[in-house]
């Protein structure tokens, strides 16, 4: 696929991927680029939204038994039920082997990660996986890091490497693709957009 073409072509809930990478609760304690609690928000309905479209998923922690700590909570209970979260110690998840036949094995070409930090956890692999010939994307609204100079660091270096940037909301609403489909109402209600939110309780009003 041409380089032009990785930027042209859509997500699809066929072609997607979600690779969620080192959200535990020791590295959270760290972030300020973004509200805490925003991030959790943002990745936990990442994770809620690729199930209701049926993207796999794979979760990956580093030194969870030391270091850094276990997955934050609420996205253990938003992973689909069996979702193993691989421990691993490498710094870029694509270098552990277990990590990359996970991904592999999902057969999709479009990789959606998000990752805590920014400028490594998510960018790292993100990288490799264009090297290795994967379109990479990266939701930075389920992303943090610990300041606002990796953060900028962070995005500057995946866009000079060929990976796509964007937002949690937007990559799911591009795979649902059309609003006329049986689970968009799941969707939009796993994505929990406070605007869509208003907008329903502004139809409701209507059609009472």
């Amino acid at each position: 696929m041409s380089e032009r073409s990785k930027f042209l072509e859509s997500i699809t809930r066929e072609n997607a991927a979600v690779v969620l990478i080192d959200h535990q609760v020791g590295l959270l304690s760290g972030v300020r680029d973004i509200p805490v609690g925003e991030l959790k928000h943002n990745v936990v309905a990442l994770a809620r939204a690729a199930t209701v479209l049926g993207i796999p998923l794979v979760a990956t922690t580093t030194a969870a038994d030391s270091m850094w700590g276990p997955t934050i909570p609420e996205l253990v209970q938003a992973l689909p039920d069996g979702q193993k979260i691989i421990d691993r110690s490498t710094v870029n998840a694509w270098h552990d082997d277990r990590v990359r036949e996970a991904i592999e094995a999902t057969g999709r070409q479009k990789l959606i990660l998000a990752g805590v930090s920014l400028e490594v956890c998510a960018a790292l692999p993100a990288i490799s996986a264009t090297a290795a010939g994967y379109d990479a994307y990266v939701a930075v609204d389920a992303s943090g890091t610990f300041s606002q100079a990796k953060r900028e660091a962070g995005l500057l270096r995946m866009q000079q490497a060929g990976v796509v940037v964007g937002d949690y909301a937007t990559f799911m609403v591009e795979a649902l693709a059309d609003n006329a489909r049986p689970e968009a109402g799941d969707l939009y209600a796993a994505l929990d957009m406070p605007f869509a939110v208003l907008v329903g309780q502004i139809s409701a009003a209507y059609q009472a």
